[in-house]
């Protein structure tokens, strides 16, 4: 059921671990893009994307199953995390990342929020991985002459720590694409290559959340300055796009990120659409995580199966979880869990090499992909 890795990062596959539920109407449309958390408990916790009629969407909860060697083999539904019920996700909760952040013993949410304005980030704290408390929207202050505040925005990865902001004081940092008009897929998919990049329009950005204990309570977690641009397309497999993927993991060697990118062409006049989602790695500095320290110069994880190449939407790999399977004494392993073409959910094995490969992407100032 696997592939052996053949070079650095590369995932293995080990299957398809959740489908929709047939005669389930929270899940006729499809179940993709999950969170994954270890619970207090210490079993792992999976929170997918359940799509009902119509492309609406909430958060469902499940617990992972594992086989007797410690691979995950399939779910146990535990049903619904969150409705949408606030005007700012009246048309649906999707594509939840989570992870433990420690300074608050709670553990953090980062969804989208979809309403008539657009997909927007929206935050949610919980003590269990069952019970949500809504944070609202993500809000982050102009940065130069770029206004993120009322652009559409999605792909957040919160990370599970404080780290030191741009100016040195403790912070919760957020990776997020903001979708600038124009950034769009659609909108880039067609020009020739190579073509310039838009780097502040077109980037992954970290953004970071001044936090002081016992100030303003938890509102002050959605409230964003000191961004910094993180990554640009620079590879032919990540030329229309890149997004965000997994939170962050602290590994040996740094921050590890797992991201997505996109190639192909978009749908126009009747030709069909050709994106291909794949997957790609970073490690960020652990003491300054806006710095890269490594980049993997093609994708880990590609459409391959045929859960991947056909569904409603084709080609495409979509990484939002990932286990560090310390359970197993393993923290060189780490599980990927994704969207397998908008239709269901596989995971896939990484195994870390001991050191850093030489031949990292380098993202430059000004470039062309």
């Amino acid at each position: 059921m696997g592939e052996q890795a053949s070079i650095p990062f590369q995932l293995r596959r080990l299957g398809v671990i959740m489908e929709p539920e047939p005669g389930n109407p929270h899940e006729a449309e499809g179940v993709l893009n999950p969170a994954v958390a270890r619970g207090r408990d210490g079993r792992l916790y999976l929170l997918p994307r359940l799509v009902g009629r119509g492309n609406f969407s909430r958060i469902g909860v499940a617990r992972v199953q594992f086989d007797a060697s410690g691979d995950p083999v399939g779910v146990e539904r535990l049903g619904v995390a969150l409705e949408p019920a606030a005007d700012y996700e009246r048309n649906g909760c999707e594509d939840p990342r989570i992870t433990f952040f420690a300074p608050l013993d709670l553990y953090v949410m980062a969804y989208t929020a979809f309403s008539d304005r657009g997909p927007r980030v929206a935050l949610a704290v919980s003590a269990d991985l069952l019970r949500w408390e809504r944070l609202g929207l993500v809000h982050f202050a102009p940065h130069d002459d770029l206004d993120f505040g009322d652009v559409a925005n999605k792909d957040a990865l919160p990370f599970p720590v404080l780290v030191p902001s741009p100016s040195g004081r403790p912070a919760l940092a957020l990776i997020h694409r903001p979708l600038f008009p124009g950034s769009e897929p659609a909108a880039i998919a067609g020009r020739p290559a190579p073509r310039p990049v838009d780097l502040p329009h077109e980037s992954l950005w970290i953004s970071f959340c001044d936090y002081a204990p016992n100030i303003d309570g938890l509102a002050q977690l959605t409230q964003f300055q000191e961004h910094h641009r993180l990554a640009s397309p620079v590879a032919p497999w990540e030329r229309v796009k890149v997004g965000g993927g997994a939170p962050p993991v602290l590994v040996e060697g740094g921050w590890l990120v797992i991201y997505h990118g996109v190639s192909g062409e978009a749908a126009d006049m009747g030709r069909p659409r050709t994106l291909r989602y794949s997957a790609g790695a970073l490690i960020l500095d652990r003491h300054d995580p806006s710095v890269i320290r490594y980049r993997s110069p093609e994708p880990i994880l590609a459409p391959q199966t045929q859960a991947e190449l056909s569904g409603v939407a084709n080609n495409v790999v979509f990484p939002t979880g990932a286990d560090q399977r310390l359970d197993l004494g393993r923290p060189d392993r780490i599980d990927v869990y994704y969207g397998m073409a908008d239709s269901r959910i596989g995971v896939a094995r990484l195994d870390l090499p001991r050191t850093l490969p030489p031949d990292a992407l380098a993202d430059p100032h000004e470039g062309r992909v």
